[in-house]
């Protein structure tokens, strides 16, 4: 398997969001930034995009990074994701720690991380600090974490994060957007 071929692959998913939103790549290179034939490109998969021109890709699709690296990879029921196989090396680092199209969606994040994009997601996520420390803004207070700490939010729960020391390692894992979550009755 060529694993650059796998890694470009987003291109495909990007494109087939465009199109399920009858979406013009005009369109969308306004509502992001970028340009028609960059993400030309993108879709055809003979440019990778940033992470953070990625991220810029999603917000003007309505959806996720996450999300778009799921549609990129078709569901296995068996899947092992080896520690070199990264999505994408600019930093911050993004690795998806599980491939496509799942109930489940888990993310490692090293490096920088954008404290000032909010986020804000239907489903529940937890945060696990595997090295460093971050500090989370969620419903107006301020969260710290140090290595070995966890952080659960559920669905719906605005939220901004940020690496406080330098070589942080983070794990989100994170109920799909297209599972629609049961709702508790506690609520």
């Amino acid at each position: 398997m060529d694993d650059n071929k796998d890694a470009l692959r987003v291109g495909a998913a990007v494109r087939r969001r465009r199109r399920a939103l009858e979406l013009t790549l005009a369109v969308v290179a306004e509502r992001s930034g970028l340009s028609v034939p960059f993400l030309s490109q993108v879709e055809n998969e003979r440019a990778r995009p940033s992470m953070r021109s990625l991220q810029r890709v999603a917000d003007a699709l309505g959806t996720t990074c996450v999300e778009l690296f799921a549609a990129a990879d078709p569901a296995r029921s068996v899947d092992v994701v080896r520690s070199h196989d990264s999505e994408f090396t600019h930093e911050p680092l993004v690795r998806p720690l599980v491939r496509g199209h799942h109930q489940l969606h888990a993310m490692e994040f090293s490096g920088d991380h954008d404290a000032g994009r909010e986020f804000q997601h239907r489903n529940d996520e937890l945060m696990y600090v595997a090295d460093g420390a971050v500090e989370v803004e969620a419903e107006g207070r301020a969260y710290r974490l140090g290595r070995g700490d966890t952080l659960y939010m559920t669905g719906g729960v605005r939220h901004r994060w940020r690496a406080t020391v330098p070589d942080t390692r983070v794990l989100v894992v994170a109920v799909a957007d297209h599972i629609e979550a049961a709702e508790d009755p506690q609520r």
